[in-house]
């Protein structure tokens, strides 16, 4: 299956990707329970430990699946070292509490390709090389379905996946007057199992995206024109550059709002009272005392 769907990364990548992921996560997160000195977020029974594992379960999965390293393991094991890292170095309080803003498995990506420039990113072809029709229809609508209906129905947003599609749709057509780019090569990368993995599994990610439809909508549209810029500079893998770009740009943002919140939330310094001028105690008679008097 892994030869036929046309992954060409050596088989043991996502096992290698999958074991560090685990290692870090666990051990980071201990770390982590331990400096705050709260309960570590895997105590609780098996379950706990397999709902805490699913996200470097995925990651380790996406940098597998997406960095091409041929034989290599070390760049896609760096590759999910920084991602796991990530959600723990890289965070911003929001709502009270830390949590990261950056799309961990993508960051790891943009990382590795810019560190190993030899490294490629997964060709085109994956996923459909070696079988044929109805299968290399079949497959990439099973994973827009899969995709759409989880993003439907549990992480809702649909309205990310609406501004990051309209926008870059629209900006392959504005390309065409002011680059001479042709409007069937600008949307072609549309209709590749690849953009569908990136739409619905990674720039969704919920835990680095707006919660409310209308900053969603922004966030996506705002991915899409920062790729337009990237592709108009000539710059390559425009797709993961551009999401880092878009959430690093939220974070700061995040942060500036907490830095305002706090500060007007801290009491204002209380006044000190004015200091009254001492009475001298009246001499006998009801006459001030001088000091010669006083002796």
């Amino acid at each position: 299956l892994h030869r036929c769907v046309g992954f060409e990364q050596f088989w043991a990548t996502p096992l290698a990707a999958m074991a560090v992921a685990y290692v870090m996560e666990l051990g980071l997160e201990t770390l982590d329970a331990w400096a705050t000195r709260r309960p570590v977020k895997y105590a609780g029974g098996p379950m706990a430990l397999v709902n805490f594992l699913m996200p470097a379960h995925i990651t380790a999965l996406a940098c597998a699946m997406l960095l091409y390293a041929n034989a290599r393991l070390g760049p896609v094991i760096f590759a999910v070292i920084v991602a796991v890292a990530s959600k723990y170095l890289i965070r911003v309080r929001i709502g009270g509490r830390p949590r990261h803003v950056l799309n961990p498995s993508n960051f790891g990506i943009a990382v590795v390709l810019v560190l190993f420039p030899w490294v490629g990113i997964a060709p085109p072809y994956q996923f459909t090389e070696w079988v044929g029709t109805p299968l290399d229809l079949a497959i990439p609508a099973l994973i827009l379905a899969a995709g759409t209906m989880l993003n439907a129905k549990l992480t809702r947003k649909m309205s990310l996946i609406l501004g990051w599609i309209g926008v870059f749709a629209l900006q392959a057509l504005i390309r065409t007057p002011i680059e001479g780019t042709a409007t069937l090569s600008a949307l072609l990368a549309m209709s590749g199992v690849a953009f569908v993995l990136f739409t619905n599994y990674m720039i969704t990610d919920p835990g680095t995206t707006p919660v409310r439809p209308r900053n969603q909508f922004v966030f996506g549209a705002s991915t899409a024109l920062v790729y337009a810029l990237l592709v108009h500079f000539h710059v390559v893998y425009g797709l993961f550059f551009a999401l880092v770009i878009v959430c690093l740009l939220r974070g700061a943002a995040l942060a500036v709002m907490d830095m305002r919140q706090r500060a007007a939330a801290q009491p204002a310094p209380l006044a000190e009272p004015k200091s009254v001028p001492r009475r001298h105690a009246p001499a006998r008679g009801g006459v001030l005392a001088t000091g010669e008097e006083a002796k």
